[in-house]
């Protein structure tokens, strides 16, 4: 029994739909295959091997604990990739090949972890497919080429992965990665842009998995007729599930909207919020929504949103 990856009308509910068979890909629309990245130049900043998610996937966050505890024990002493005193070589089992690919690049050998993971990928260890393509799509260690992430993203959701299964976060970023691939596609290969299956996947990865990004992503697109039709309703859902999360960016435009309606001290309170949270690259739109309400809000509204801000950044965002 597996996850099924299938795509959904949004409007629809996706349920956590199993298969008896292998799982079952979007349809891809370009000849190179499926898969976005957890962006590197496309929007949601994916971590290294080594950081992994942030609370942004909780339960991915909580199986990388137990990875970290198994790979602690192999970190304290370096050794050279497959050299006669590490006891690890080629012919190794995958896991042992993905814990020498995970200490070599805590110590900076970034050559032998790439070689350890593309042995341990090459057995189906699904760790070492991700961090391998996250290290292509960032060019960390290896040359920078999307392509080749993105057709490892796609190994990792044709694979699949079973309910409750330690593998689900690599799986569910993998999906987040291929979606913001299909939002921008990649110069030079055969992935273009398809807004469509981008939206769809986001869909997924936010109802299925409800990981804030992609509740984010899917909003925006919602707002903007990008993949689909056009639904202030539907995005306004997915806002303010992601902004109860903390996400920052939702916030900010949950908040937007709210003050163009009439909320003007609620609105202009959870965008000011956002900015105590926002990472640099997102701080200067967030600042220019923000200061554009406050320049139109009443004094008293003013006083009244920051104080509800106060309170949403000791008690957060619900």
């Amino acid at each position: 029994m597996r996850w099924e990856l299938r795509l959904s009308r949004e409007g629809e509910r996706l349920d956590a739909t199993r298969a008896s068979g292998p799982l079952s890909p979007p349809r891809d629309r370009s000849p190179g295959g499926m898969h976005p990245r957890i962006e590197s130049p496309h929007g949601w900043k994916r971590k290294k091997p080594s950081e992994m998610l942030t609370s942004e996937f909780r339960p991915f966050r909580r199986m990388l604990m137990g990875l970290s505890i198994a790979c602690c024990a192999a970190i304290a002493s370096p050794a050279s990739a497959f050299d006669i005193k590490s006891g690890v070589s080629k012919e190794s089992g995958p896991f042992d090949l993905f814990k020498f690919g995970f200490k070599a690049y805590k110590n900076g050998q970034k050559e032998e972890a790439v070689e350890a993971y593309k042995y341990a990928a090459e057995k189906g260890h699904t760790g070492s497919r991700w961090a391998l393509a996250n290290m292509y799509a960032d060019g960390d260690g290896v040359a920078q080429d999307d392509f080749e992430a993105f057709k490892i993203y796609s190994e990792i959701a044709q694979q699949g992965v079973e309910p409750g299964s330690e593998d689900t976060g690599f799986f569910v970023n993998a999906l987040l990665s291929l979606a913001n691939y299909y939002k921008r596609g990649i110069p030079g290969s055969p992935v273009k842009t398809d807004l469509n299956q981008a939206r769809q996947l986001y869909f997924q990865a936010a109802s299925t998995f409800g990981v804030p990004e992609a509740q984010f992503q899917l909003a925006q697109m919602m707002l903007a007729g990008e993949g689909g039709s056009t639904s202030t309703q539907q995005a306004k859902k997915w806002l303010n599930q992601a902004r109860k999360s903390g996400h920052p960016g939702a916030m900010a435009v949950f908040g937007n909207i709210l003050f163009q309606e009439g909320q003007a001290a609620n609105g202009l309170a959870l965008m000011t919020a956002a900015l105590d949270r926002c990472k640099p690259k997102d701080c200067g739109w967030m600042e220019s929504l923000q200061e554009q309400a406050f320049s139109v809000a009443t004094e008293s509204d003013r006083r009244s949103a920051v104080a509800l801000s106060h309170k949403i950044a000791v008690n957060g965002a619900d």
